[in-house]
């Protein structure tokens, strides 16, 4: 062999050698991009309303990562848990109807008012109700005093559950989804529960009237918005951006001054929040899980049950309805005593 011809097969030999060295490093480059790829996808799913991960729940509940990036989002699934509770009471009650009062850990006063007038009212036509005030965690000063009164306050009349949340009015959504945990846990023997604000008078006669005659399960009624436009005014508290709700017009939803459910609803629509993003507006948020569970709102029986606006005090008009919302200087004491002091008169 010639030294040109050994010498010509030592520069293909090299140049081959190159080539594979070129190739075997190309083909790892791949693989990594590709793994990496892989594992980010996993965490991408399409869908505005649908949660990111359905099946991850966070453990830290007082970090929400996603309100910091986007505020119209809360931080809900999570592992909340109860400060104090009331975990025998429907047990020991039996109730047919559970009212659950959302209120402020401060307001004391409208608590207090609530127990004097229609929440001191133990059975309404043969029917027990139970009343339970909801509460999350104080957001001022001086909490350690406050969160002692809390517990004697508990004491006094073992009608509070207080959830470790911060309460506040961005809040009510997980306000309102750990009153469906805490219902779906101790009270789903009970036929069915309505969630009431504290500034609403509530006519329970004809509450547990019109339940007598309602259906037992898939059941929500209330003041029912149908066709409601999505507020586009960013000025507005109830405002949603077009990226975080594209759609002109939300579900059918119940208002939350006073909504009603069957007690089967609040195991369904907390599986259905593990899968739908939870919004700051809490009656739309309840409206999109049980739109998920295809579960509709159903119109009351009578249209003028459910009052959004607040109605001035007449006698014959509060015994007609169900409940109506009060302006703030309304005596809501006063109100009561005339209603029961004049009962069965007509109108």
């Amino acid at each position: 062999m010639s030294p040109g011809t050994l010498l010509g097969r030592l520069s293909a030999c090299t140049s081959t050698c190159r080539h594979l060295f070129f190739l075997l490093a190309l083909l790892t480059a791949l693989l990594f991009f590709h793994n990496n790829i892989t594992i980010d996808s996993h965490y991408w799913k399409p869908g505005w309303w649908k949660q990111d991960d359905a099946k991850k729940i966070s453990s830290e509940p007082t970090m929400d990562t996603k309100t910091e990036v986007n505020p119209y989002f809360v931080a809900y699934p999570a592992e909340y848990h109860f400060i104090i509770n009331e975990p025998q009471k429907c047990k020991d009650d039996q109730p047919f109807l559970v009212l659950m009062v959302p209120v402020a850990p401060s307001n004391r006063r409208h608590r207090d008012i609530i127990r004097k007038t229609w929440g001191g009212q133990r059975e309404v036509l043969g029917k027990c109700i139970t009343v339970f005030f909801l509460l999350g965690q104080h957001t001022g000063e001086p909490v350690e005093q406050l969160d002692q009164q809390l517990q004697q306050e508990s004491k006094e009349h073992q009608d509070l559950i207080q959830s470790n949340f911060m309460d506040s009015y961005n809040n009510l959504t997980i306000k309102s989804m750990v009153m469906l945990e805490w219902l779906d846990s101790y009270c789903s023997d009970s036929s069915y529960a309505m969630k009431i604000d504290s500034d609403v008078y509530l006519n329970l006669k004809n509450l547990i009237t019109m339940l007598l005659n309602a259906p037992q399960t898939n059941y929500m009624t209330g003041y029912l918005a149908i066709g409601a436009e999505v507020c586009r005014d960013s000025t507005s508290k109830w405002y949603l951006p077009t990226h975080v709700y594209p759609q002109p017009l939300y579900p059918s939803y119940v208002l939350g001054l006073g909504y009603v459910l069957s007690l089967d609803l609040p195991k369904k629509l907390v599986e259905a929040s593990r899968h739908v993003k939870a919004i700051y507006i809490e009656d739309v948020y309840l409206a999109l899980c049980a739109q998920y569970m295809g579960i509709h709102p159903t119109q009351p029986p009578d249209l003028n049950y459910f009052h959004f606006d607040p109605l001035p005090y007449n006698r014959c008009a509060y015994s007609k309805l169900v409940a109506t919302t009060l302006d703030e200087h309304t005596d809501l004491e006063g109100i009561w005593k005339d209603l029961e002091s004049r009962e069965g008169e007509l109108c």
